[in-house]
């Protein structure tokens, strides 16, 4: 029989589960019925709902105040331990989620009539999947379910390029000027929000998989593209050089928005006495990438006025231009770009990027 110790902790873990679960299944409820009140114009329900935060709010402190008291009481080691860190890290995850379904409800307010119909898609569509991931975000997390963690996990980075297509549609009701920028506004806010809340079931995913692996969330890799005119040159340099020093930090390629047919022999040469080997790059053409831009977290342009030739960007690629000297020599052009490339990797990765 379990002692009157093990009773009263799995008591203690069952309240605090018990409380995720109930304040899980408010948020998922709140998400969908600000989502409603955004489309239906219901500005008595907003207000509602902006109150239900309050509830919510007493909530997540309770929850707070359960999981420091369990480690105080308990001093839980190996399993306990690590749920109720997790726990409390998706308290926090949960505080947030509240306050975007507030935001969300506080649009309604703010608008003079309903959503255009191609806004209000959209807004349909990534509610759909918020509280979609949402709930199988808390679902793996209360049944410790790793699998269900990951699949949902690998859902939503599919599904993050579809927010640059909201933002579009968004942006053309603004060229068209169908509604007052104020109603933009909101709206704005209101598919943020919802992007937020997606992200945070993603985080609340790799939460499951730590509580039932142990395994810590990694660092982020990155996506670069090193783009310059020919692509023959110093955009083959600087992918080399850093798939070479940071391997494990992110994947690099490198295109031209006019690519030659081959790569200059002088860079080939200068790279061998580096230790890269760019016999057999070959390079690429812009072009054949256009529809693959979404990948990429940066797309930087190698020498004074290359983001000109940038083409539009998705949302969540950024663009940076390097005033690097690609007309100099092959040697020249590694001195300047080697500690940008550093720099870089440093920032994104810190300083033990590699």
């Amino acid at each position: 029989m379990p002692s009157h110790y093990e009773e009263r902790l799995q008591r203690d873990l069952d309240w605090i589960k018990e409380l995720v679960g109930r304040v899980g299944n408010q948020l998922v409820e709140t998400i969908n019925d600000s989502v409603a009140a955004v489309l239906q114009l219901d500005k008595q329900s907003a207000a509602q709902l902006v109150i239900r935060d309050f509830t919510i709010n007493r909530q997540t402190r309770e929850l707070d105040r359960l999981c420091h008291a369990f480690v105080a009481r308990h001093l839980p080691s190996a399993g306990h331990l690590r749920y109720v860190s997790s726990v409390l890290r998706l308290n926090i995850a949960l505080e947030r989620i509240g306050d975007y379904a507030t935001t969300i409800a506080r649009t309604a307010a703010q608008l003079s009539e309903k959503p255009p119909t191609t806004v209000g898609r959209d807004i349909e569509v990534m509610a759909e999947q918020s509280r979609r991931a949402l709930a199988d975000a808390l679902k793996s997390f209360q049944n410790r379910d790793a699998s269900l963690a990951q699949a949902t996990r690998s859902a939503v980075t599919q599904f993050a390029p579809y927010f640059d297509r909201v933002f579009d549609d968004l942006a053309k009701e603004g060229e068209a000027k169908t509604r007052p920028m104020k109603d933009l506004f909101a709206l704005m806010a209101t598919l943020n929000r919802l992007e937020r809340v997606i992200h945070q079931a993603k985080n609340l995913c790799e939460e499951t998989v730590f509580v039932v692996t142990g395994q810590a969330k990694g660092e982020k890799t990155f996506r670069i593209l090193y783009l310059d005119e020919t692509n023959s040159g110093a955009s083959q340099l600087a992918e080399h050089f850093t798939t070479k020093a940071f391997p494990n930090s992110g994947r690099y390629i490198s295109a031209g928005w006019a690519a030659s047919e081959d790569t200059a022999d002088d860079y080939t040469g200068f790279a061998e006495t580096v230790g890269l080997d760019l016999s057999k790059a070959w390079p690429t053409d812009l072009t054949t990438l256009k529809d693959q831009l979404d990948q990429f977290d940066l797309v930087i342009g190698l020498g004074k006025g290359s983001r000109a030739h940038l083409p539009k960007l998705p949302f969540h690629t950024s663009a940076l231009e390097w005033d690097i000297d690609t007309t100099a020599s092959p040697e020249a052009v590694y001195r300047q770009l080697t500690p940008m490339v550093r720099e870089l990797m440093e920032q994104l990765r810190g300083e033990h990027a590699s």
